[in-house]
């Protein structure tokens, strides 16, 4: 099998993941969420959700993106496009390793190729 051949089938795999695999993960919270989540109750207030109790999750607060493009895990907040968010996401750091790779491929190539640790 070719590099670009595994390149291409490693892509549709994490694209296909991204896309779909989402779906069923975001029905319920992750295990970091869940720990601390340990010994709240939630409380609505004024239309907003107020966490009350001994447990980590009371002291938290807004992150400064929290109302970013892919925010939540969704695309502007839409709830139902969470494979959306996912596919951009991988395409995002695809491009961002890709644009990693080159650089670092350039680099080695200016250094003359040489194998680290080996002598002149």
């Amino acid at each position: 099998m070719t590099r670009r051949r595994l390149l291409i089938l490693f892509a549709v795999a994490a694209f296909l993941c991204a896309g779909m695999l989402s779906y069923l993960a975001d029905s319920s919270p992750d295990g970091l969420e869940a720990a601390t989540a340990r010994g709240c109750a939630v409380v609505e207030v004024d239309g907003s959700a107020t966490v009350t109790g001994e447990c980590l999750a009371g002291e938290a607060t807004d992150h400064p993106w929290d109302a970013g493009p892919l925010a939540g895990y969704t695309v502007g907040g839409h709830t139902g496009s969470t494979g959306v968010a996912g596919v951009l996401g991988v395409a995002a750091t695809s491009a961002v390793a890709a644009a990693l790779f080159r650089l670092l491929v350039r680099r080695r190539g200016a250094s003359g190729n040489r194998t680290p640790g080996a002598r002149p």
